[in-house]
């Protein structure tokens, strides 16, 4: 991320030497509001508070390797600093025999920094984007191949200017007639090396046939020999637009179609671990709002205070999901889908699904192991039977269980599907979601379903 054109290298430096102001700034203010800590002022203590920042740094603050940081992995990072700097800086306490700060000391000294951080490094990524936007900092890149891999990875290159490329020119055999950036084609690869000697590229990106040996192993040399960096850019069909994890079998390079974190044993088990402590939680505290629900259900409409039907859950398996009933009684309820006006809700049903009220029972559904907290919304039978013929990668939102809230929902892909494109952006985000879990996601997305009950989304009905 940061070590891009001729001063490059200086930007992470930069990083690290604020990060480091940062760090004794938060000590010193934690400190003048805890007086009464003797040992916590020591000049031993500031020095290993220091040191300690250095194997902190080393293993986990690379972002200089990341070409776009996102918000979620920023917060993920920078908690792994400052965890991994709580770990060295308590250890080096205790061997020093330094070990009579108070607990609470900890906490606020930690939590500030860890805001702190976060408030920092987000602006400076800012500041950084903002720098290349205006010419600085820049990556000189040449892209071997004018097909259809190396056009797009132009166009992601050039999509927003704060990554910091410079792309100076494409080199191939051939160049087709419909290739949109003839200003930008440099020759034949017969002239790649003479290009590179002239201009001096940082990068070359290698999006041309990678059966033809002789061209692999010019492009290899050429860099190699002018200190450049190679990459290798898989031509893959543009209908391929998931994200892929390398693997191998031997020596020969596989990809996997879908990049599933849950399959990992630790990501599930922290997942499971969240569903069940957080549910027992609610469900604990669940009577405060239970019984003011049931009673307002009961009074006005008959039948039951809870509804139950059968959905599609993990690897299509049928399971009976729970809700707070909003509907009177009806034959319909498992084929047709609520609508705006649907004459069929209960007086305070609208209330209760504009709220996501109505959802507060599946925590049950939680506990016992058919659902999670966030994934992707169970979908009825019918549903399942007909959009799984209509889409053809319905079925993938399948691979991990399904929750109470969802990425597609707190994007606004909730309530009726009247048209199929509504059903599609759903699925494309719920696929996005299982290749890019993470329990930052997770957080984030609970916080904005509450923040979203509390404004009455316009699409839940």
């Amino acid at each position: 991320m940061f070590q891009r054109g001729k001063y490059g290298r200086f930007i992470h430096r930069i990083y690290t030497a604020v990060d480091i102001v940062v760090l004794n700034l938060v000590f010193f203010v934690v400190g003048l509001f805890n007086p009464d800590v003797g040992e916590f002022h020591s000049r031993m203590v500031w020095l290993l508070l220091n040191i300690a920042f250095i194997p902190a740094m080393l293993w986990v603050n690379d972002v200089n390797q990341e070409r776009n940081l996102q918000m979620d992995s920023l917060m993920r990072r920078v908690l792994l600093v400052v965890a991994s700097h709580l770990f060295c800086f308590i250890t080096l306490l205790y061997l020093m025999e330094l070990d009579n700060v108070r607990w609470h000391v900890f906490v606020q000294l930690y939590c500030a920094l860890a805001v702190v951080l976060l408030v920092w490094r987000l602006s400076g990524q800012m500041l950084l984007k903002y720098y290349r936007s205006k010419g600085g900092n820049q990556k000189k890149v040449v892209i071997m191949g004018c097909g259809v891999t190396g056009r797009r990875l132009y166009e992601e290159m050039v999509a927003d200017i704060g990554f910091g490329y410079e792309v100076q020119g494409f080199f191939d055999l051939y160049c087709p007639p419909d290739f949109p950036y003839k200003h930008l084609y440099k020759g034949n690869f017969s002239e790649f090396e003479a290009f590179v000697e002239a201009e001096g590229p940082d990068e070359l990106y290698y999006a041309a046939s990678g059966q033809d040996e002789e061209l692999v192993q010019l492009a290899v040399r050429v860099c190699d020999s002018h200190l450049m960096k190679f990459y290798f850019v898989p031509r893959l069909s543009p209908y391929l637009t998931r994200g892929f994890k390398q693997d191998h079998i031997g020596s020969v390079l596989v990809m996997a179609g879908l990049n599933n974190p849950l399959e990992s044993a630790v990501n599930s088990t922290l997942k499971r671990l969240f569903d069940i402590i957080f549910s027992l939680t609610f469900l604990i505290l669940s009577p405060v709002i239970f019984i003011p629900v049931a009673i307002a259900i009961k009074l006005t409409s008959p039948g039951p205070v809870f509804f139950k039907q059968k959905r599609t859950g993990y690897k299509g398996n049928e399971f009976w999901c729970y809700k707070f009933r909003t509907m009177r009684v009806n034959d319909d309820a498992d084929i047709v889908q609520a609508s705006k006006n649907d004459p069929r809700k209960t007086p305070i049903g609208d209330f209760l699904r504009k709220t996501s009220i109505d959802e507060l029972p599946q925590f049950f559904n939680v506990l016992r192991g058919d659902m999670s907290v966030v994934g992707p919304r169970p979908h009825m039978l019918k549903h399942t039977e007909d959009y799984s013929r209509l889409i053809s990668d319905y079925m993938v939102r399948h691979f991990i269980k399904p929750g109470i809230t969802g990425w597609a929902q707190v994007r606004g892909y909730r309530g009726q599907t009247e048209e199929l494109w509504q059903m599609q952006k759903r699925v494309e985000h719920d696929i996005w979601y299982i290749e890019h879990w993470s329990f930052l996601l997770d957080i984030k997305i609970i916080i904005r379903t509450i923040i979203n009950a509390f404004s009455s989304e316009e699409n839940a009905y």
